[in-house]
């Protein structure tokens, strides 16, 4: 059974830094593709960056420049290297998987039916 627990969240002011974690149990996928998303009340969940088993990547266009999203194959684990957060940027992030490489041009940041595997989600305040 496939398991994503997300953490990092926090609170910081705006400016600040966080580095959101999420690590994946249970994967047994060669190629696989893993985002993050965010969603605040009210809101739909939007999609804020994935990356693939093949490197490739993408992001956003609200967080390009700020956010950057990598990988550790030997941990099993995502990261979210958030800088130069800014109020709006506050929602709770989901980390989410699904097998198969990323979808281009921006499909997989836009369909989150796409992704299989959810995580619980961790909270992310930013003040001004």
């Amino acid at each position: 059974q496939v398991r994503l627990v997300e953490s990092g969240g926090g609170s910081v002011q705006s400016g600040g830094s966080l580095r959101l974690s999420c690590a994946a149990s249970g994967y047994t996928y060669r190629n696989y593709c893993m985002a993050w998303f965010r969603q605040t009340p009210g809101k739909e969940r939007e999609g804020v960056s994935t990356i693939g088993s093949d490197g490739s990547y993408s992001y956003a266009d609200f967080v390009k420049g700020r956010f950057t999203i990598s990988q550790d194959n030997a941990k099993s684990t995502v990261y979210l290297q958030m800088n130069s957060l800014k109020p709006e940027d506050t929602a709770m992030y989901y980390c989410a998987a699904h097998p198969g490489l990323c979808y281009r041009s921006g499909y997989g940041l836009s369909n989150d039916a796409t992704y299989a595997h959810w995580g619980q989600g961790t909270r992310v305040t930013v003040s001004s």
